[in-house]
């Protein structure tokens, strides 16, 4: 990819955030990587408890070097009065406050939307909170497994005996997601119509969202999905299966597809209109015969022969790698899809961005050590070096 002499698409955007853990700093790490300036305010001498989560990248958390790239770190006591003055006069030149503080925490700090709206009323509020800020959860506390529980996606994940959370933060991905998406709409509005929307994403609505198919398949057909293990619950044959040698996965999305695996993989034509088999939901019903079926035929073929034999009935298949396998994946590196950055201690691979922009390339800054731009930044907002020094002396950054 040529690299771009342009601006990057947020340059002069300034983000403040008061951010921890994961759906926030998700949401400002992709704003970042897009250009925006994001000053992450963390605790004087804890930061960021995500910092702790463990020592794995060359002694920083796995999920902090994640999320937090291309920031700005800023240590402040925002339960100080000269830590929210600090905090003011930031706003006073910034264009979007993102935060994901504890229920009412905002509010007493004067940085929720309304408050924001009297006091900064350029700036684009955005709120992510556990349940939304009002309604009848609005004071408790969520973490991505309670919303999990919650949303009934535990109750679908795992094995007919036994439930499983999935494997990552999917609800703050979620909300992540759908906080980054709603502050570029409000800063697009702002742009083109002067109007100043608040943004506010809860990690349960972002889920349930993302809980649509289920949700419609239990309401609508009288039952919820079965927990099938790594098997699809509606659709079939899509699974994993044993080979002569090894393990894949095959999908099989549509009935043209089904008779050509009947056709060129499982040798038998006919049944692809034997009634058992003759629709998806038929296959469904009859999910275990199916699988007795394929999985006696791939059972006698080795794992790249079953590949291609998949490959030329055009059905879809995966091998099922291990994450060491994912991270040499040909795709990620024929495709150059990883990017040196800087971490405190040394230097990491990350990923690009997954949305390509023609002509952009993403900034992809260095990952900040605690309080590491507390100086530039209270000196920029024009104190002195004799303030810096009270200020230190007062714990207020």
């Amino acid at each position: 990819m040529t690299p771009s002499t342009s601006l990057p698409p947020l340059h002069g955007v300034t983000v403040v955030s008061l951010e921890q853990a994961v759906a926030a700093p998700f949401a400002t790490r992709q704003l970042a990587d897009l250009g925006a300036r994001v000053i992450k305010i963390e605790r004087p001498g804890a930061g960021d408890f995500a910092r702790g989560y463990d020592e794995a990248v060359r002694g920083n958390s796995s999920y902090f070097v994640w999320l937090n790239r291309g920031k700005e770190s800023l240590t402040l006591d925002l339960k100080s009065e000269e830590g929210r003055m600090v905090l003011s006069e930031l706003l006073d030149r910034a264009d979007v406050l993102v935060q994901n503080l504890g229920p009412g925490a905002a509010g007493r700090l004067g940085v929720d939307a309304a408050a924001l709206a009297r006091t900064h009323p350029r700036v684009i509020p955005c709120t992510v909170s556990g349940w939304g800020t009002t309604g009848p959860w609005a004071h408790r506390k969520a973490y991505d497994l309670l919303v999990q529980c919650e949303t009934g996606l535990l109750s679908i994940t795992g094995t007919p005996d036994e439930m499983a959370k999935v494997g990552i933060s999917v609800a703050d991905i979620a909300a992540g997601m759908y906080a980054y998406s709603g502050i570029l709409t409000a800063l697009l509005r702002r742009a083109t119509t002067g109007q100043v929307s608040a943004v506010e994403v809860s990690l349960f609505e972002a889920l349930a969202e993302w809980m649509g198919s289920p949700a419609y398949y239990t309401r609508y057909g009288g039952r919820q999905p079965a927990r099938v293990g790594a098997q699809h619950a509606t659709i079939a044959p899509y699974g994993p299966y044993d080979t002569a040698d090894g393990r894949l996965l095959l999908a099989v999305q549509n009935d043209r597809e089904w008779r050509a695996l009947c056709t060129v993989v499982l040798g038998d034509p006919t049944l692809a209109t034997d009634p058992r088999f003759a629709s998806n939901s038929a296959r469904v019903a009859h999910r275990e015969e199916l699988n007795q079926l394929i999985s006696g035929r791939l059972a006698t073929v080795e794992t790249r022969a079953a590949g291609t034999l998949l490959d030329e009935a055009g059905v879809a298949n995966a091998s099922i790698n291990r994450i060491e396998e994912f991270l040499d994946h040909p795709v990620l590196a024929e495709r150059h899809r990883w990017h040196e950055v800087a971490v405190p201690g040394g230097t990491v691979q990350a990923l690009r961005p997954p949305a390509d922009l023609a002509g952009v390339e993403p900034v992809m800054g260095a990952v900040p050590a605690l309080g590491e731009h507390t100086d530039a930044i209270v000196r920029e907002l024009g104190r002195s070096d004799a303030d810096l020094v009270d200020l230190r002396e007062r714990a207020v950054v």
